[in-house]
C-alpha cells in the first residue's frame, strides 16, 4: 500500500499529523511594524516520539535544521525520545526540573478522586500554571538566550515541541515572536489554537477508580491542559514587572545584542532581510 504523506502547510488548511498533536507553522502573523513571520521558517508541536512513518516523511519535507525539545528527562522516560529526522540537529534543552513537580504529576495520572479534589479544587489548578508559566520566565533565561541566539546565527528551519506544545513551547514560541515584534494579540491568538479537539493533549490517567476518566476528574484537570490567556498574560507581565520593558528583557534578562535581534528579524520576517 502507498504511504500518504501529508501535504505541507498553507494559510488554509494543516497537515492531518496522525501521531504529533498541536503542530503549526507560525508563519503569517504580524508584526507591529507591518511586516509579517515568514512561513516554513518557525513551527510548533506537541512531542514527536510518537510520530509515525507518514508523520517524519511529512516532517522531513520541512527542510527543519533544528528541532528544540523543551521536555525534561522524567517527560521523555514517560513519552519516549523523539523520532530521528534525517539531516536534523535535536536539541534538549529542558525548561522544567524532573524532580519539580514529579509528585504532583503522579498524582495527576494516578491520584484518586479525592486527591484531585485536594490539589485542584477552586483556582488551585489554574494558579499553578500561571505560577508555572512566571518561573518559566524568570528562572529560564539561560535557556531562551541560547534558544534565540541560535535561531539567529543558523538554526532555522526550526521546531519547537514540549510534551503538548502548549505551554513550554508556548511561552517560547511566545518570547521568539516578541523578539522580533510580533504583535501580542496575534501571539495570543497562535496560543490558544493549542485548545482546538484535534490540537490537544490526550489525558493519560493510569488510576484504577470507576471515576478514573469521570467528567469531575476532566473538570479538575482541565486548567492543567487548557491553554488560557490569563496563562500567557502572566509571563508577559512578569517580563514588564520584572525588567520594566520587554526591550529590557531582550537586553539584560537574555543577553541578546540589537544586531542579534535584527538578525533574528532577517531570519524569521518576510521582507526584513
Amino acid at each position: 500500500m502507498t504511504q500518504q504523506i501529508p501535504q505541507a502547510p498553507t494559510a488554509s488548511a494543516e497537515p492531518a499529523l496522525s501521531g504529533v498533536r498541536n503542530f503549526r507553522d507560525v508563519g503569517g502573523l504580524p508584526t507591529v511594524d507591518g511586516l509579517r513571520v515568514r512561513g516554513g521558517r518557525l513551527y510548533r508541536s506537541g512531542h514527536l516520539a510518537h510520530a509515525t512513518a507518514a508523520d517524519a516523511a511529512f516532517l522531513a519535507t520541512l527542510g527543519l535544521h533544528t528541532v528544540f525539545d523543551f521536555r525534561n528527562a522524567g517527560d521523555q522516560k514517560l513519552e519516549g525520545p523523539d523520532v530521528a529526522l534525517p539531516g536534523v540537529r535535536n536539541v534538549n534543552i529542558p525548561l522544567t526540573d524532573p524532580a519539580d513537580g514529579a509528585e504532583f504529576w503522579k498524582m495527576v495520572r494516578e491520584g484518586d478522586l479525592d486527591e484531585l479534589r485536594s490539589a485542584l479544587s477552586g483556582s488551585r489548578g489554574a494558579d499553578r500554571m500561571i505560577a508555572s508559566y512566571r518561573e518559566i520566565i524568570t528562572h529560564r533565561t539561560a535557556e531562551h538566550s541560547r534558544v534565540l541566539h541560535a535561531l539567529a546565527d543558523d538554526s532555522v528551519p526550526a521546531l519547537m515541541h514540549c510534551a503538548a506544545g502548549k505551554d513550554r513551547a508556548g511561552v517560547s514560541i511566545a518570547v521568539a515572536l516578541l523578539a522580533v515584534g510580533v504583535e501580542r494579540d496575534a501571539i495570543e491568538a497562535d496560543y490558544l489554537k493549542s485548545n482546538a479537539p484535534h490540537r490537544r493533549y490526550r489525558v493519560r490517567r493510569t488510576s484504577a477508580s470507576p471515576d478514573a476518566m469521570s467528567d469531575e476528574v476532566m473538570e479538575l484537570l482541565s486548567p492543567l491542559f487548557d491553554a488560557r490567556a490569563s496563562y500567557l498574560h502572566a509571563a508577559f507581565d512578569t517580563i514588564e514587572t520584572t525588567w520594566g520593558t520587554t526591550d529590557r528583557y531582550f537586553r539584560d534578562g537574555l543577553g541578546l545584542a540589537p544586531e542579534t535581534r535584527e538578525r533574528l528579524r532577517e531570519r524569521l520576517l518576510e521582507g526584513s532581510a
